[in-house]
């Protein structure tokens, strides 16, 4: 049975699980969610998602949100992801962590920074957050010296976690061409076999509301 993921390309915590989809191997499908057109506020999404958000995964029966429990339960359908049995706690960690510390604040000023009217965009705001985000980056860059991943020695939700904004073109305070280990470790994401950019693997793209 084909798993169904609710998601749109330009949600990074989307794209999380997208992708943890696309290289595990599982047979998957994307339902485009019209996040812009207000579609996540509906009535009826509320019924798929009572927290109104992208994504959702259906595999038969069985209704998930929120990418990091996506992404275990894949880890625990496909095998992968998981990182070895003594790492269990440690992946966990760095999931937590980039929820709490760069995803979110990424998603947030990579909003008001690209997807609301010019004159609606909170500079102090966006300033505030994008200091925070900047000791996010150099915690993630720190670890990943000497490292190619950010535990064990592949790909696992750690990974596909924290990367989960950083692909995005719209500017929103970062350049991994000024954190060298995390642009090493973004290429070897990129370079995994399978890999795809969110606007390639997702549908939904700012240029088409442009």
């Amino acid at each position: 049975m084909t798993i169904k993921l609710h998601c749109f390309g330009e949600s990074g915590n989307a794209y999380k699980a997208a992708l943890a989809l696309e290289l595990s191997g599982l047979d998957w499908e994307p339902v485009y969610v019209d996040f812009f057109g207000g579609q996540a506020r509906s009535p009826e999404y509320r019924e798929l998602n009572v927290m109104g958000e992208a994504p959702v995964m259906e595999d038969g029966d069985l209704r998930l949100t929120q990418s990091g429990v996506i992404q275990q339960y894949i880890t625990d359908k496909s095998g992968k992801f998981g990182g070895a049995p003594q790492d269990k706690y440690e992946v966990l960690r760095w999931v937590l962590w980039d929820n709490h510390k760069l995803s979110s604040q990424a998603g947030v000023t990579r909003f008001l920074m690209n997807f609301l009217p010019e004159e609606k965009r909170p500079q102090e705001v966006i300033g505030f957050l994008q200091g925070r985000l900047k000791a996010a980056y150099q915690t993630l860059d720190t670890h990943l010296e000497g490292r190619d991943w950010i535990v064990g020695d592949g790909m696992t939700n750690a990974d596909l976690s924290c990367c989960g904004y950083l692909f995005y073109p719209e500017p929103f305070g970062f350049d991994r061409k000024d954190w060298t280990n995390i642009d090493r470790w973004l290429s070897n994401i990129e370079n995994t076999p399978g890999w795809k950019h969110p606007y390639d693997l997702m549908p939904g793209n700012p240029s088409d509301r442009a």
